[in-house]
């Protein structure tokens, strides 16, 4: 606790008096440089005591939607500080103290998933982005989970890879399955019991949730990059989101079991 105080006094707000105004004149002039978040996630996942591993790599330069699972507030920190992507959150987030200033700086698209013309306008967002090649990660399970196993993908957003091939913009959009795992605490490997408090999910409250985070142990978390699954505009937006499903599902329970090899990373998956 001492170091992380020391961290954050030192280092992390000197950061980002330095970050976030520069962020803000980006913006103002509809720029934005990808690398300046990645330097922000990496200095927060030293403050919030994350060591991040990877196993394959995330697509690049090309349009792209990443279909990941969720287990707590720090996916984002670990997964920002490895890939240069957009993420989608839930419109409560954009509301939430400070963290919703930054998810807005960040460029998050936001959903209300209780709202079919709210999604129409996102999966308009998303269409955009991946006209422009860019990548945009959903949390596809549309809520947090434990991270003992995966629950079922959500298709509908998955439709603005397509809508963005319709308009003519993403002539070549994949798919890929991305999952994260949190192997360790305080280098023992994780039980059942500590994935509660991992997850936040035991926490009631604002304040509950980031005391939670500023005083658990040090995290190892692995997050595996799939392999890509092709996306054509006949594509049967279910089936890809199923197979994805599947390749994370199949990472997941390989990491929680300290598997070596991660079965779904040796092939690419299509889908027709």
């Amino acid at each position: 606790m001492i170091f992380r105080t020391l961290f954050f006094i030192f280092i992390y707000i000197p950061v980002m008096l330095v970050l976030i105004p520069l962020q803000m004149v980006l913006r103002l002039f509809g720029l934005y440089w990808p690398w300046l978040p990645r330097v922000f996630y990496s200095v927060g996942c030293v403050f919030l005591g994350i060591r991040v591993k990877t196993i394959g790599e995330p697509l690049h330069n090309r349009a792209t939607l990443l279909l990941s699972n969720h287990i707590s507030w720090t996916d984002i920190v670990a997964i920002g500080s490895v890939a240069e992507v957009t993420f989608v959150a839930k419109s409560a987030v954009r509301s939430t103290f400070f963290v919703g200033f930054l998810a807005r700086l960040a460029r998050t698209l936001f959903v209300d998933y209780n709202r079919r013309q709210d999604a129409r306008r996102t999966s308009q967002e998303m269409a955009q982005r991946l006209a422009g090649n860019e990548a945009v990660l959903l949390f596809a399970e549309g809520h947090r989970d434990l991270g003992t196993h995966v629950q079922p993908f959500r298709s509908a957003l998955v439709g603005a890879a397509q809508a963005a091939m319709e308009q003519g913009g993403a002539k070549d959009v994949a798919i890929q399955p991305v999952t994260i795992a949190y192997t360790h605490l305080q280098g023992l490997p994780v039980s059942r019991n500590e994935r509660s408090g991992i997850s936040g999910m035991n926490a009631r409250g604002f304040r509950a949730v980031v005391t939670n985070l500023l005083t658990s142990g040090m995290k190892d978390v692995t997050i595996a990059f799939g392999a890509p699954i092709p996306l054509g505009p006949e594509t049967d937006r279910k089936l890809v989101t199923k197979l994805a499903e599947t390749q994370v599902r199949r990472m997941l329970v390989a990491l929680n079991r300290h598997e070596k090899e991660i079965p779904a990373l040796a092939t690419a998956t299509t889908a027709g």
